[in-house]
Order: structure tokens, then C-alpha cells, then sequence
């Protein structure tokens, strides 16, 4: 399997579960669960990754 290669880029559309954590500053459990509540798991493959949009306007609404 080839390794993941990992590029900087100013405007993300998804994360992994290392990038969710860290752009929430939480543990993985909550931001799977806000991740969740927010319907922003894709699944390709056997990678999982988070949109960004959907988790911003999750957070965004029950700030509201």
C-alpha cells in the first residue's frame, strides 16, 4: 500500500480524524461525535475522512 502524502494547502475540504481534532481541539470520541451529528463521515475505500463545510455549519448552528 502506498503511504498517504500529505500536502499544505491554505482551504481544506476534508480532514482525517488527526486534522478534526485538532481544528475542534478535542479528543478523537467527541469529534466523532460532533463528526456524526453533523453527517460529515465519508467513507472511500477504507479511509475515512470529515468535511470541513459540514462540520463548520454544524458548529455554526448550535452556536445560534
Amino acid at each position: 500500500m502506498m503511504p498517504t502524502t500529505h500536502r499544505e494547502t491554505a482551504h481544506l475540504i476534508t480532514v482525517d480524524i488527526d486534522g478534526l481534532t485538532a481544528m475542534l481541539s478535542c479528543g478523537a470520541a467527541t469529534a466523532k461525535k460532533i463528526a456524526a451529528e453533523a453527517e460529515a463521515r465519508i467513507v472511500i475505500g477504507r479511509r475515512v475522512l470529515y468535511s470541513v463545510q459540514r462540520v463548520k455549519d454544524y458548529i455554526n448552528q448550535i452556536a445560534e
